[in-house]
């Protein structure tokens, strides 16, 4: 049985520093590290964050959590020292772990320096819905209002964060988002979608805000007729 055992032995030559430095360079993984503003890698739709973004998020729910008296100074300290794509990062990781009252402060620190589109305040509104907090997202349209920032031709945001305020029931806030669309130019300036019309038609109707569903409906057929009138000119010409 020991000559069995011995016969079963096998031996390996030691490494000469030749077959030792070819070794290392097989079993080399390079490691690229993101500490590096210049050489960040790059974000996937906020999921792949970066070590300013983690350490803002632990930061941000720290401060959160223990309340100190100079939150919100703490808060800006904190989020003004991230660059945008770092920001944005932030604001869908926080929205992702409906963390909703600490994303809007990212959201605001965003949309002071870089700007923010209606499709970003769309999301912003359906996370506030979904948790809730309905009296959130009547302010975050209040707010909305008196920045006066929407972009009436940005007709896929525009129905998004109508379809939010109506699903939700928020019948001042459908009311407040058509009030700021005329006052942005849509009907005069910016001509109405179609599906932007019927989509605020059926929402104000379900308020039974019957005049101003008809008073959206007339715009639609001004428009539209002014079209057609600007099509059968050309032909005639």
């Amino acid at each position: 049985m020991a000559s069995t055992l011995y016969l079963n032995l096998t031996f390996h030559k030691p490494l000469t520093p030749a077959t030792s430095a070819a070794a290392t360079r097989r079993s080399y993984i390079p490691v690229r590290c993101a500490t590096s503003r210049s050489r960040r890698l790059p974000l996937l739709k906020g999921r792949i964050l970066s070590i300013e973004s983690l350490q803002a998020i632990q930061t941000l729910k720290r401060l959160y959590r223990t309340n100190p008296p100079n939150l919100t100074h703490a808060l800006s300290t904190t989020l003004t020292r991230l660059i945008k794509s770092d920001l944005d990062a932030t604001l869908r990781e926080l929205l992702r772990q409906q963390q909703c009252t600490l994303a809007l402060r990212v959201f605001h620190t965003l949309r002071s320096e870089y700007g923010a589109d209606l499709t970003l305040h769309a999301e912003i509104a359906k996370a506030l819905a979904n948790c809730g907090m309905y009296e959130d997202l009547d302010d975050f349209i209040v707010d909305l209002e008196e920045n006066c920032e929407i972009d009436c031709g940005d007709y896929k945001g525009l129905v998004n964060l109508m379809k939010v305020v109506i699903e939700a029931k928020r019948r001042e806030s459908t009311v407040r988002i058509y009030r700021l669309m005329k006052k942005c130019g849509w009907g005069s300036v910016v001509e109405p979608d179609e599906y932007v019309v019927r989509v605020l038609v059926n929402g104000l109707k379900g308020f039974d805000e019957i005049a101003l569903a008809e008073e959206v409906q007339n715009e639609w057929n001004r428009a539209f007729d002014n079209f057609s009138r600007g099509i059968l000119g050309n032909l005639r010409v």
